[in-house]
């Protein structure tokens, strides 16, 4: 059974940083992509980021340069290292496998940015 849950997230100021955590199991994590993705209120999604195995990532135009993706395949997690945050990047952030990346099958992890 395929088991993701993310964390991390929280409430912050413009310019703070935050690390989400998402640890999987069920499913040959290092043989897949991993994604980020996030839902702002309203409705859509956006894509956030990637990694592959091979190596490779691939970031959002909105995201680049302030957003960090990673994979750890020891520990099955991929995390991702959000600094400069916005009130633009408030959103519900979750994880998703390659294959299902509009899926949410953990709670996802809320992150907000008000001054």
């Amino acid at each position: 059974e395929v088991h993701i849950v993310e964390s991390g997230g929280g409430m912050v100021q413009p310019g703070v940083s935050l690390r989400l955590s998402c640890p999987a199991s069920g499913f040959s994590f290092r043989y897949l992509g991993m994604h980020w993705v996030r839902q702002a209120p309203g409705p859509g999604l956006e894509w956030v980021a990637a990694t592959y195995p091979d190596g490779g990532v691939q970031y959002a135009d909105s995201v680049k340069g302030r957003f960090t993706i990673s994979r750890h395949n020891t520990n099955h997690t991929v995390t991702l290292q959000m600094n400069s945050l916005n009130p633009e990047d408030t959103a519900l952030y979750f994880c998703a496998r390659e294959g299902e990346i509009g899926t949410r099958r953990g709670p996802g992890t809320q992150v907000t940015v008000s001054s």
